[in-house]
């Protein structure tokens, strides 16, 4: 059970041409979008037979490497599989990538002896796969760690991969009930996966150990963009400066420095609330002086997973409701708030921090100014996005991760949104959500991830050329 589930139980001219127009529609019927694909409709798993998504006419998809499959080695396939890239494999094959967030002390999967922590569950799994998602060799690459949500693509053919979470020996249990003092080592950091060459899985510290969501690098400056998604608490928007350019150094290097976004001439603006359209900030951003605290006598959870943010926004920083999918284009990082906005006429207010249904934020980073691209008007046109990527025309795609149907919607450069792919509902599994979105070499296949009780991977393909993908 995530988060959000949890909490509701127990209650019972910058980014390019994106206008920030908040289109109207209704779930499952946005209205008609130019460069949209049409209705989708269900089609049947290449693999076998199934049906598990909704597409337009033309398309066609294929599931692998679910939860519960064998890796290459024999060993097992964990579950929770969410941030993924894709990246050129020899042949015209594709590696993917991918990583798996499992929470609590449950043991590592994969060769224990490898793991930054043997206690920790979570990782990254490395595939290599046809165009079409027909898996051809499969492994662990990063195991011991914990949470790990999203992450992002390095030019230098690496996955920077994130740890959601607080939690060590040193801090309380979190809201899953683990109990963290069988943990061996602190968690809530970057870590590095290499394509194509072994790396020992060591976190970048001075990135910072917070709730990390997701990271977008910017070739032209070498900075890495960061998000936060601080689910009951303000969330912010970091970046990390190396202490040299990665793609110079061929990795990324721990000592730099981490700041946090802040609006200028406003200390501690609130972003998370409803804002007005295409609204623009000039900003500015605020050193962290102790990105990597320790903690003694193991304070609440709750307590420990602000200790970071909290000396950003003590300096001025601004908040921001659940950062999560992030993404680097032409100079642009684009962002997403999974609940900032405004709560609609007649919608459920959403558990957690944020009262909205989802905002998209624009980043310039030669400029310095910040935008809102777009904010949902209501959970029926767009319901709690999470991961983004962007294709090769400038198009994002957004997962959502809502409280019905779950939909990859597309935002045009236009500022217009239109339904791609719909998840069809599992009887047993109403938190099923799309995550990991991520185009392979030349944007002809769409890889996706299902994170459900038995998540899988998705490769879809069809006439993109008929549509703003």
């Amino acid at each position: 059970m995530d988060r959000r589930r949890f909490i509701s139980a127990m209650a019972a001219g910058l980014a390019g041409p994106f206008a920030g127009v908040a289109c109207a529609g209704s779930r499952g019927g946005a209205r008609p979008v130019p460069g949209g694909y049409g209705p989708p409709r269900p089609v049947r798993d290449l693999r076998d037979g199934e049906i598990r998504l909704h597409l337009p006419d033309g398309f066609h998809y294929r599931s692998f490497s679910a939860a519960g499959d064998e890796f290459s080695d024999g060993s097992t396939v964990p579950g929770r599989h969410d941030g993924m890239a894709a990246f050129p494999g020899p042949g015209g094959t594709v590696i993917l990538v991918r990583n798996h967030e499992v929470n609590g002390p449950v043991g590592a999967f994969g060769d224990k002896d490898r793991a930054y922590d043997p206690m920790a569950g979570g990782g990254t799994s490395t595939l290599r796969v046809t165009l079409h998602g027909e898996v051809l060799e499969s492994a662990p690459s990063l195991n011991g760690t914990m949470m790990n949500c999203s992450g992002g693509p390095m030019p230098w053919r690496a996955w920077v991969s994130c740890e959601e979470t607080v939690n060590g020996p040193d801090v309380g249990d979190d809201f899953s009930g683990g109990d963290n003092s069988k943990l061996r080592e602190k968690h809530g950091y970057l870590f590095e996966v290499p394509v194509g060459r072994a790396a020992g899985a060591r976190p970048i510290r001075s990135a910072g150990r917070f709730a990390h969501e997701a990271a977008a690098f910017d070739p032209a400056t070498g900075a890495l963009y960061l998000t936060e998604d601080n689910f009951g608490y303000p969330s912010g928007c970091y970046r990390y400066l190396p202490p040299r350019h990665p793609v110079q150094a061929g990795r990324l290097l721990d000592g730099g420095r981490l700041q946090m976004l802040a609006v200028e001439d406003a200390p501690r603006k609130d972003l998370s609330v409803g804002q007005p359209p295409a609204a623009t900030y000039a900003t500015t951003w605020v050193d962290i002086d102790d990105p990597d605290p320790s903690f003694t006598g193991r304070p609440a959870n709750d307590e420990a997973v602000q200790a970071v943010g909290r000396q950003g926004r003590e300096a001025g920083a601004a908040i921001f409701s659940r950062l999560e999918g992030a993404v680097c284009h032409q100079g642009t990082v684009y962002f997403v708030s999974t609940q900032g906005g405004a709560t609609a006429e007649g919608d459920r207010l959403p558990a957690g921090f944020g009262q909205g249904r989802g905002q998209v934020w624009a980043y310039d980073t030669g400029g310095g100014r910040l935008r809102l691209v777009y904010e949902s008007p209501r959970s029926s046109t767009l319901d709690l996005p999470d991961n983004v990527t962007v294709s090769s025309r400038g198009t994002l795609v957004l997962c959502e991760d809502g409280d019905g149907d779950n939909y990859l919607r597309g935002l045009t450069r236009t500022g217009e949104l239109f339904d791609f792919c719909r998840l069809r509902p599992i009887d047993d599994d109403p938190g099923a959500e799309f995550a990991g979105a991520t185009f392979g070499p030349g944007g002809r296949t769409l890889y996706v991830n299902v994170q459900a009780k038995r998540g899988t991977s998705i490769a879809i393909w069809g006439p993109w050329e008929r549509g703003l993908f």
